[in-house]
């Protein structure tokens, strides 16, 4: 696949403080990207160099091509972005938002097309203050993909949406990724992150410790895997002697069994229930997750 972004050897200081340190990857056209970390951990300060905002203070950044600050303009009319805290004023409608920011383009701009894209049309003589959170941020992304950019910038897109607007925002953010946009996003959300990227940077202290998908980053770096079963008459003692059993936990009514052998466990388990009699009411693999991985994550990055 072609890279549409490249980043090698970034480096960010703030006076004596190291905010990004020695940080390479690159970003495949038409993908979803997520760019994930803790807090502090150095995101928006990556994702707004790559925007050109923020000069870096050594490394090399190419956008399209562009160097995002010796070629700014030219790299800006290929990019959109759609900022964590962009507000509008509230008493202006939406159709006077979308007139408004189409004619900061030197291109025309549909604004009929973008109207029906999103379904905004109803929506033309509201007031953005009246619009519900989900769709003020469906607006905003309309107002950052107006000129049809190449590559979008979302920087935490659904942070305080409720979860039927979140999940409505995703669709549309995964349209733009079917129509060959190629999306940029940071979330501490992370169904958000699992659900969307097809690929993941994970930062930490501003240095990459981790960059696949989330499949395999979860495999990669969260090897802990247990088996979450609900069954009262359940024997802890007799689990425990299953060779490959490391621990058995319960919490909520629900003994989490972590093992090492995953395929093994359940075959081993599923004799002592049908030995013992034991009516299982609930039972699922657990492989872990990305929130299961952010918990552990400090502690895995200082152990290396």
């Amino acid at each position: 696949m072609e890279a549409i972004i490249q980043i090698e050897k970034l480096q960010k200081s703030f006076g004596s403080f190291e905010a990004i340190r020695d940080l390479s990857f690159s970003i495949q056209k038409g993908e979803i990207f997520g760019i994930i970390g803790p807090n502090g951990a150095g995101k928006t300060t990556t994702i707004e160099i790559i925007e050109g905002l923020q000069e870096c203070s050594s490394g090399k950044v190419s956008v399209l091509g562009y160097d995002p600050w010796k070629d700014e303009k030219k790299m800006k009319e290929n990019i959109g972005v759609m900022f964590q805290h962009t507000n509008l004023q509230p008493k202006i409608k939406v159709g006077e938002a979308v007139e408004l920011f189409a004619s900061f383009y030197s291109k025309q701009i549909d604004t009929a097309k973008a109207f029906q894209k999103l379904k905004l049309e109803k929506y033309r003589n509201s007031y953005f203050k009246n619009l519900s959170g989900g769709w003020k941020q469906k607006l905003l992304l309309t107002l950052a993909t107006l000129h049809s950019p190449q590559i979008v910038f979302l920087d935490e897109p659904s942070t305080g949406l409720d979860p039927k607007s979140r999940r409505e925002l995703w669709e549309l953010i995964v349209s733009l990724r079917d129509a060959g946009t190629t999306i940029v996003l940071t979330t501490h959300y992370m169904e958000e992150a699992e659900h969307l990227c097809d690929r993941i940077a994970l930062i930490h202290h501003g240095t990459l410790v981790g960059l696949n998908t989330p499949k395999k980053l979860i495999q990669s770096l969260n090897k802990e895997k247990s088996i979450c079963v609900a069954c009262e008459q359940l024997d802890i003692a007799l689990v425990q002697k299953i060779a490959s059993v490391l621990r058995i936990e319960l919490k909520n009514n629900l003994y989490q069994i972590f093992t090492d052998d995953l395929e093994w466990t359940a075959h081993k388990l599923f004799e002592l229930v049908n030995n013992q009699g034991w009516i299982v009411e609930d039972f699922r693999f657990n492989t872990g997750s990305l929130d299961d991985l952010f918990v552990r994550l400090p502690q895995k990055v200082g152990k290396k």
